[in-house]
């Protein structure tokens, strides 16, 4: 049964493939996200697949999904819904908004104000809308893929420290190589067709149901107390960096935590280990960080301090 979840979770990136050439990486992040019942921050120049990465994703999966494109003139309600007046009934009716769904993919989430922005941390932590007083559950499963360009800052608001806190991990998409950027201009010419997945052969390989028993199985991935421990010393040392002015909080540890095993679940391994700690290091703790300003005028960046806390952090044998 377990040997068979993983093979549907393979096919997923199977069919991901079918839309997405390279970015193994970003997939394997977004499927231990799915796992881990985490969401995922996306980072990218615009143009290198973030929003077909989501969608390719949902094609792959039998859930049901919704895009919204956050604007400045975006409201709260716009996106957890609001209560109308219905004039056939003379009652007042919730209208759903996009977040109830099983998979959100908030494009350009930086470019909404932070009142809009803090719409989501409710849904994002609590699994829950609260409109006029009344808590709403959402679907379950429910994850957010949020898109964001790194290099366009105007007109954008930088997401609050309480919000990146609630995602899971970052996972920046770059440039492809020369011979994946050949083949994505190869199956353009072929007459692929981004905005249609259908035609390009994806098809739903994972049900929810499944989805929930692969989570289940994760959680049978034993973590001895060393393991624990490393995973503690790995985000002290994001506080005592010399360069850091902001580190990881326990919320970060216990997101590692649940990457890892998901991860290592994925691997075929039974028990957690240092190597599968560190694979997920980077993608987890990235945007917890934050630099002290004359660390980021000398062009430190957050995953060269992360390495090197990695590098000396001692690893339990």
């Amino acid at each position: 049964m377990t040997d068979d979840l993983r093979e549907r979770l393979a096919a997923v990136r199977t069919e991901v493939g079918k839309a997405v050439v390279g970015q193994e990486a970003a997939v394997s992040g977004l499927i231990v996200a799915l796992l881990a019942r985490g969401h995922v921050l996306l980072e990218g120049v615009p143009g290198v697949a973030k929003t077909l990465l989501v969608r390719s994703l949902s094609a792959s999966l039998a859930l049901e999904t919704t895009r919204v494109q956050f604007t400045p003139d975006l409201m709260p309600g716009d996106v957890t819904g609001s209560t109308v007046f219905d004039a056939g009934t003379g009652r007042f009716d919730f209208r759903a908004g996009p977040v109830f769904t099983n998979l959100l993919l908030a494009d350009e989430i930086n470019r909404t104000p932070p009142k809009t922005q803090s719409a989501l941390l409710e849904a994002m932590e609590e699994r829950q809308v609260t409109v006029d007083g009344v808590s709403r559950p959402l679907p379950d499963p429910f994850l957010v893929a949020a898109t964001q360009n790194p290099v366009e800052y105007e007109g954008t608001y930088t997401l609050p420290e309480a919000q990146l806190d609630r995602f899971l991990m970052k996972l920046v998409l770059d440039l492809p190589a020369r011979d994946e950027e050949v083949e994505v201009l190869v199956r353009h010419a072929a007459g692929f067709d981004p905005r249609d997945l259908g035609a390009a052969g994806l098809q739903p390989v994972l049900t929810p149901e499944q989805l929930r028993a692969a989570r289940a199985a994760v959680r049978d991935v034993r973590a001895s107390p060393d393991v624990l421990a490393y995973v503690v010393d790995l985000v002290r040392g994001t506080r005592q960096a010399p360069s850091v002015q902001l580190g990881v909080s326990p919320r970060g540890a216990a997101a590692l935590l649940a990457a890892s095993r998901s991860w290592a679940w994925l691997q075929g391994a039974d028990a957690l280990t240092p190597d599968h700690v560190q694979d997920m290091a980077l993608p987890v703790l990235r945007h917890r960080i934050r630099l002290r300003p004359e660390a980021e005028l000398e062009g430190v960046s957050i995953d060269s301090v992360l390495r090197s806390i990695l590098a000396t952090v001692q690893v339990p044998l």
